[in-house]
């Protein structure tokens, strides 16, 4: 924490003034702050709980234990109540469950109290540690702009990813595509990007008469281009059909030109690339879940001729025509030529929201309930999954075998859109299996196209409707932990870099996730006040390297879609409730790195036991007793010691200013194992 020895520089005076630090309230003089806070962070509550010490900051709330201890952000934590008079019960929005207890009512009543207020939703976006955070790192550097660019931003792949993506995915802008200007300053469409790919014959002007007949003005748009024949996804919001019926010739008109541009731009198809895709790829992609017409194993037809536009509807077709009673809809088949139309079925914000409700409760139960299983099964989360991906292959089939656009849209178009839109392209590109094209998905898919990640998250002000709060990204990133679990070899990041994603998309520790659409972004100038995730996920952060990871492959994903081939996100979902003990791998879940993030030790996973017998590797790794049965390597209970040790934090020993930990060190070592082990015994 900087004091009065911080340099007298313009920035440090101002964050100083701009976030200043309340006054510490201890309830002993002898108390101290049992842990290294971060730049701008500041204690305000220090005491005590039963057997522990408890802290609330203006970032975390801190529980230390004699031999453990409880580390979360407060805009991490959803509820805080009290139980059985003693017991602070607080859930989080990531599923977890966390108990404290206290000696009285009086003190545990308190406790609720400063913990209640230090979560409530704040009344301005500055409100939001991510601000205090970058201002006050600013702050230790007079040099503001070498040290923003170090600390705070993405990299060029992020800042310039629309012209780099247009280049990269071949898009003929001077014959067939155009990119509008119609949405300058978000003129049109706030919670759309500011330029919008359309085929070229399309004029501005159309485009405002079709954004009267979208809702929330949210027109169809190209998003993704296939480099072997051409064919495209675009994504949108329903139409407003209504119980009138309505019809917009412009819009049907855009529609079918996507499908025309296709063919006229139909993509440098390689010599064996039809005959590839129809045997090898063929015959696994037949195999998948789900019978449908439209994922028939057939080649590419003659790209002279458009071929029949598919337009995927994420809802069921009985939601979709309940829509047009509020003024919504869907498409008609015999409005749009060449064109069909398919329902996925895939359940709305409410009914995920419950599901995860229902998956938090069963995965805070007392450890090995009988009923486990059957009490799964019943939230239907892995049920929910499941329709995901299976839409997602659908997307990818048809574009990939049968060299068919693709039209995505729910009913806003910025919940089941991006997360079909998203998964699809990593099915068809291996460019968003990587690192740096990971990041460039989700700031395209997810952030450019308005996903509301303020009302989502819950950390939006003034936020009328509670209901709007669902863990709809939460559940797309589980859905590519499905796909990571199924090609360990084909994605350059591991489990840690998915599962630090899911903790800062809460924790408002960064501005990559804050606000609800890039109009309100730049409204608030959050790009430059606060510091961007991809700064901790970088590529090369080693922590979060996949060591299996084979840069080479060009594979499209055909995955498996079946419920019984998903499983549930332990590492999410499943982390001790309880304190962990310190030094293991639950040790500061949620704490950041400092500026410098510590590269991950190789020693341990360089030396992973060379052996066959690894029945028991994981439950020795993750268990305090010795491995119970002889193994064929005379060093693996020695291996599991030293995975042990790596992942104790290690203290900045040079200003006290920063606490720097193995970021993400223990889910990359159980993850590496786990990998090893399927891929030594994969599975039937």
């Amino acid at each position: 924490m900087m004091g009065e020895e911080g340099p007298p520089s313009l920035e440090y005076i101002q964050a100083k003034d701009l976030f200043p630090q309340k006054e510490l309230v201890k309830e002993e003089e002898s108390l101290q702050v049992p842990f290294t806070v971060l730049q701008g962070e500041g204690v305000e509550y220090l005491g005590h709980a039963n057997d522990a010490v408890i802290a609330i900051s203006n970032y975390r709330l801190h529980i230390k234990f004699k031999d453990s201890v409880i580390n979360v952000p407060l805009r991490m934590m959803e509820s805080v109540e009290c139980r059985d008079m003693f017991q602070l019960h607080i859930v989080c929005k990531d599923s977890k469950v966390i108990r404290c207890h206290f000696s009285t009512f009086k003190q545990c009543q308190e406790w609720l109290k400063r913990l209640t207020r230090a979560i409530a939703r704040p009344a301005k976006p500055e409100d939001l540690f991510a601000f205090a955070y970058h201002a006050w790192c600013l702050g230790v550097c007079a040099d503001e702009e070498d040290q923003h660019a170090h600390l705070c931003r993405p990299g060029d792949h992020v800042r310039y990813r629309f012209q780099m993506e247009l280049a990269r995915m071949g898009f003929d802008l001077q014959n067939v595509w155009r990119v509008s200007d119609i949405n300058s300053n978000y003129k049109l469409c706030t919670s759309y990007p500011q330029k919008l790919l359309v085929p070229v014959w399309i004029t501005d002007k159309e485009l405002e008469n079709v954004a009267s007949f979208r809702s929330w003005k949210r027109i169809p748009v190209v998003v993704y281009r296939h480099l072997r024949n051409g064919a495209v996804i675009a994504r949108c919001s329903q139409p407003e059909i209504s119980w009138w019926g309505w019809r917009n010739a412009d819009d049907e008109y855009l529609v079918t030109s996507i499908a025309k541009a296709c063919a006229l731009n139909p993509g440098a198809k390689a010599a064996n690339g039809t005959a590839q895709n129809g045997t090898s790829e063929g015959n696994e992609a037949c195999d998948t879940d789900f019978d449908s017409s439209l994922t028939a194993c057939s080649g590419v037809e003659n790209a002279g001729a458009p071929q029949k536009l598919l337009i995927l509807d994420a809802r069921s077709y009985t939601a979709a025509v309940a829509n047009r009673a509020k003024g919504g809809g869907c498409e008609c088949e015999e409005y749009y030529p060449n064109c069909e139309v398919v329902f996925m079925g895939m359940a709305n914000i409410h009914a995920i929201r419950n599901s995860f409700q229902y998956l938090r409760a069963v995965c805070s139960q007392m450890p090995d309930p009988s009923n486990w299983l059957s009490a799964l099964e019943s939230t239907k989360w892995l049920q929910h999954l499941s329709v995901m991906l299976k839409a997602a292959v659908l997307v990818s089939n048809a574009v990939d075998r049968e060299g068919r656009p693709v039209l995505i849209h729910c009913s806003d178009g910025w919940d089941r859109t991006p997360q079909i839109v998203a998964l699809a392209k990593i099915l068809l590109d291996p460019y968003y299996r990587t690192m740096e094209g990971f990041q460039v998905l989700v700031e395209s898919d997810w952030l450019d196209f308005g996903h509301k990640f303020g009302d989502r998250c819950g950390h939006q002000e003034k936020v009328e409707d509670q209901n709007e709060q669902c863990p709809v990204f939460l559940q797309w990133l589980d859905a590519v932990h499905q796909l990571l679990k199924q090609f360990p070899c084909l994605f350059e990041f591991n489990e840690a870099f998915l599962v630090k994603l899911v903790q800062h998309t809460y924790s408002c520790l960064y501005g990559t996730f804050l606000g609800n659409n890039p109009f309100e972004r730049e409204m608030h100038n959050i790009y430059k006040r606060t510091c961007s995730v991809w700064s901790l996920l970088r590529a090369g952060n080693k922590n979060f390297h996949n060591l299996l990871y084979m840069a080479s492959s060009e594979q499209v994903l055909h995955p498996v879609c079946h419920v019984r081939a998903l499983h549930l996100w332990t590492a999410v979902y499943l982390p001790a409730s309880s304190p962990c003990p310190l030094g293991e791998e639950g040790m500061e879940l949620y704490l950041p790195s400092g500026s410098q993030s510590q590269e991950f030790s190789g020693r341990s996973l360089d030396r992973l036991p060379k052996t066959r017998s690894m029945d028991d590797l994981l439950s020795a790794c993750d268990s305090s007793s010795p491995l119970t049965r002889t193994s064929s390597d005379p060093n693996l209970n020695n291996h599991c010691q030293e995975v042990r040790v790596s992942l104790e934090p290690r203290y900045a020993s040079t200003d006290g200013s920063e606490l720097l930990l193995e970021e993400g060190s223990a889910v990359a070592v159980r993850e590496t194992q786990k990998m090893m082990t399927g891929f030594l015994f994969p599975l039937m």
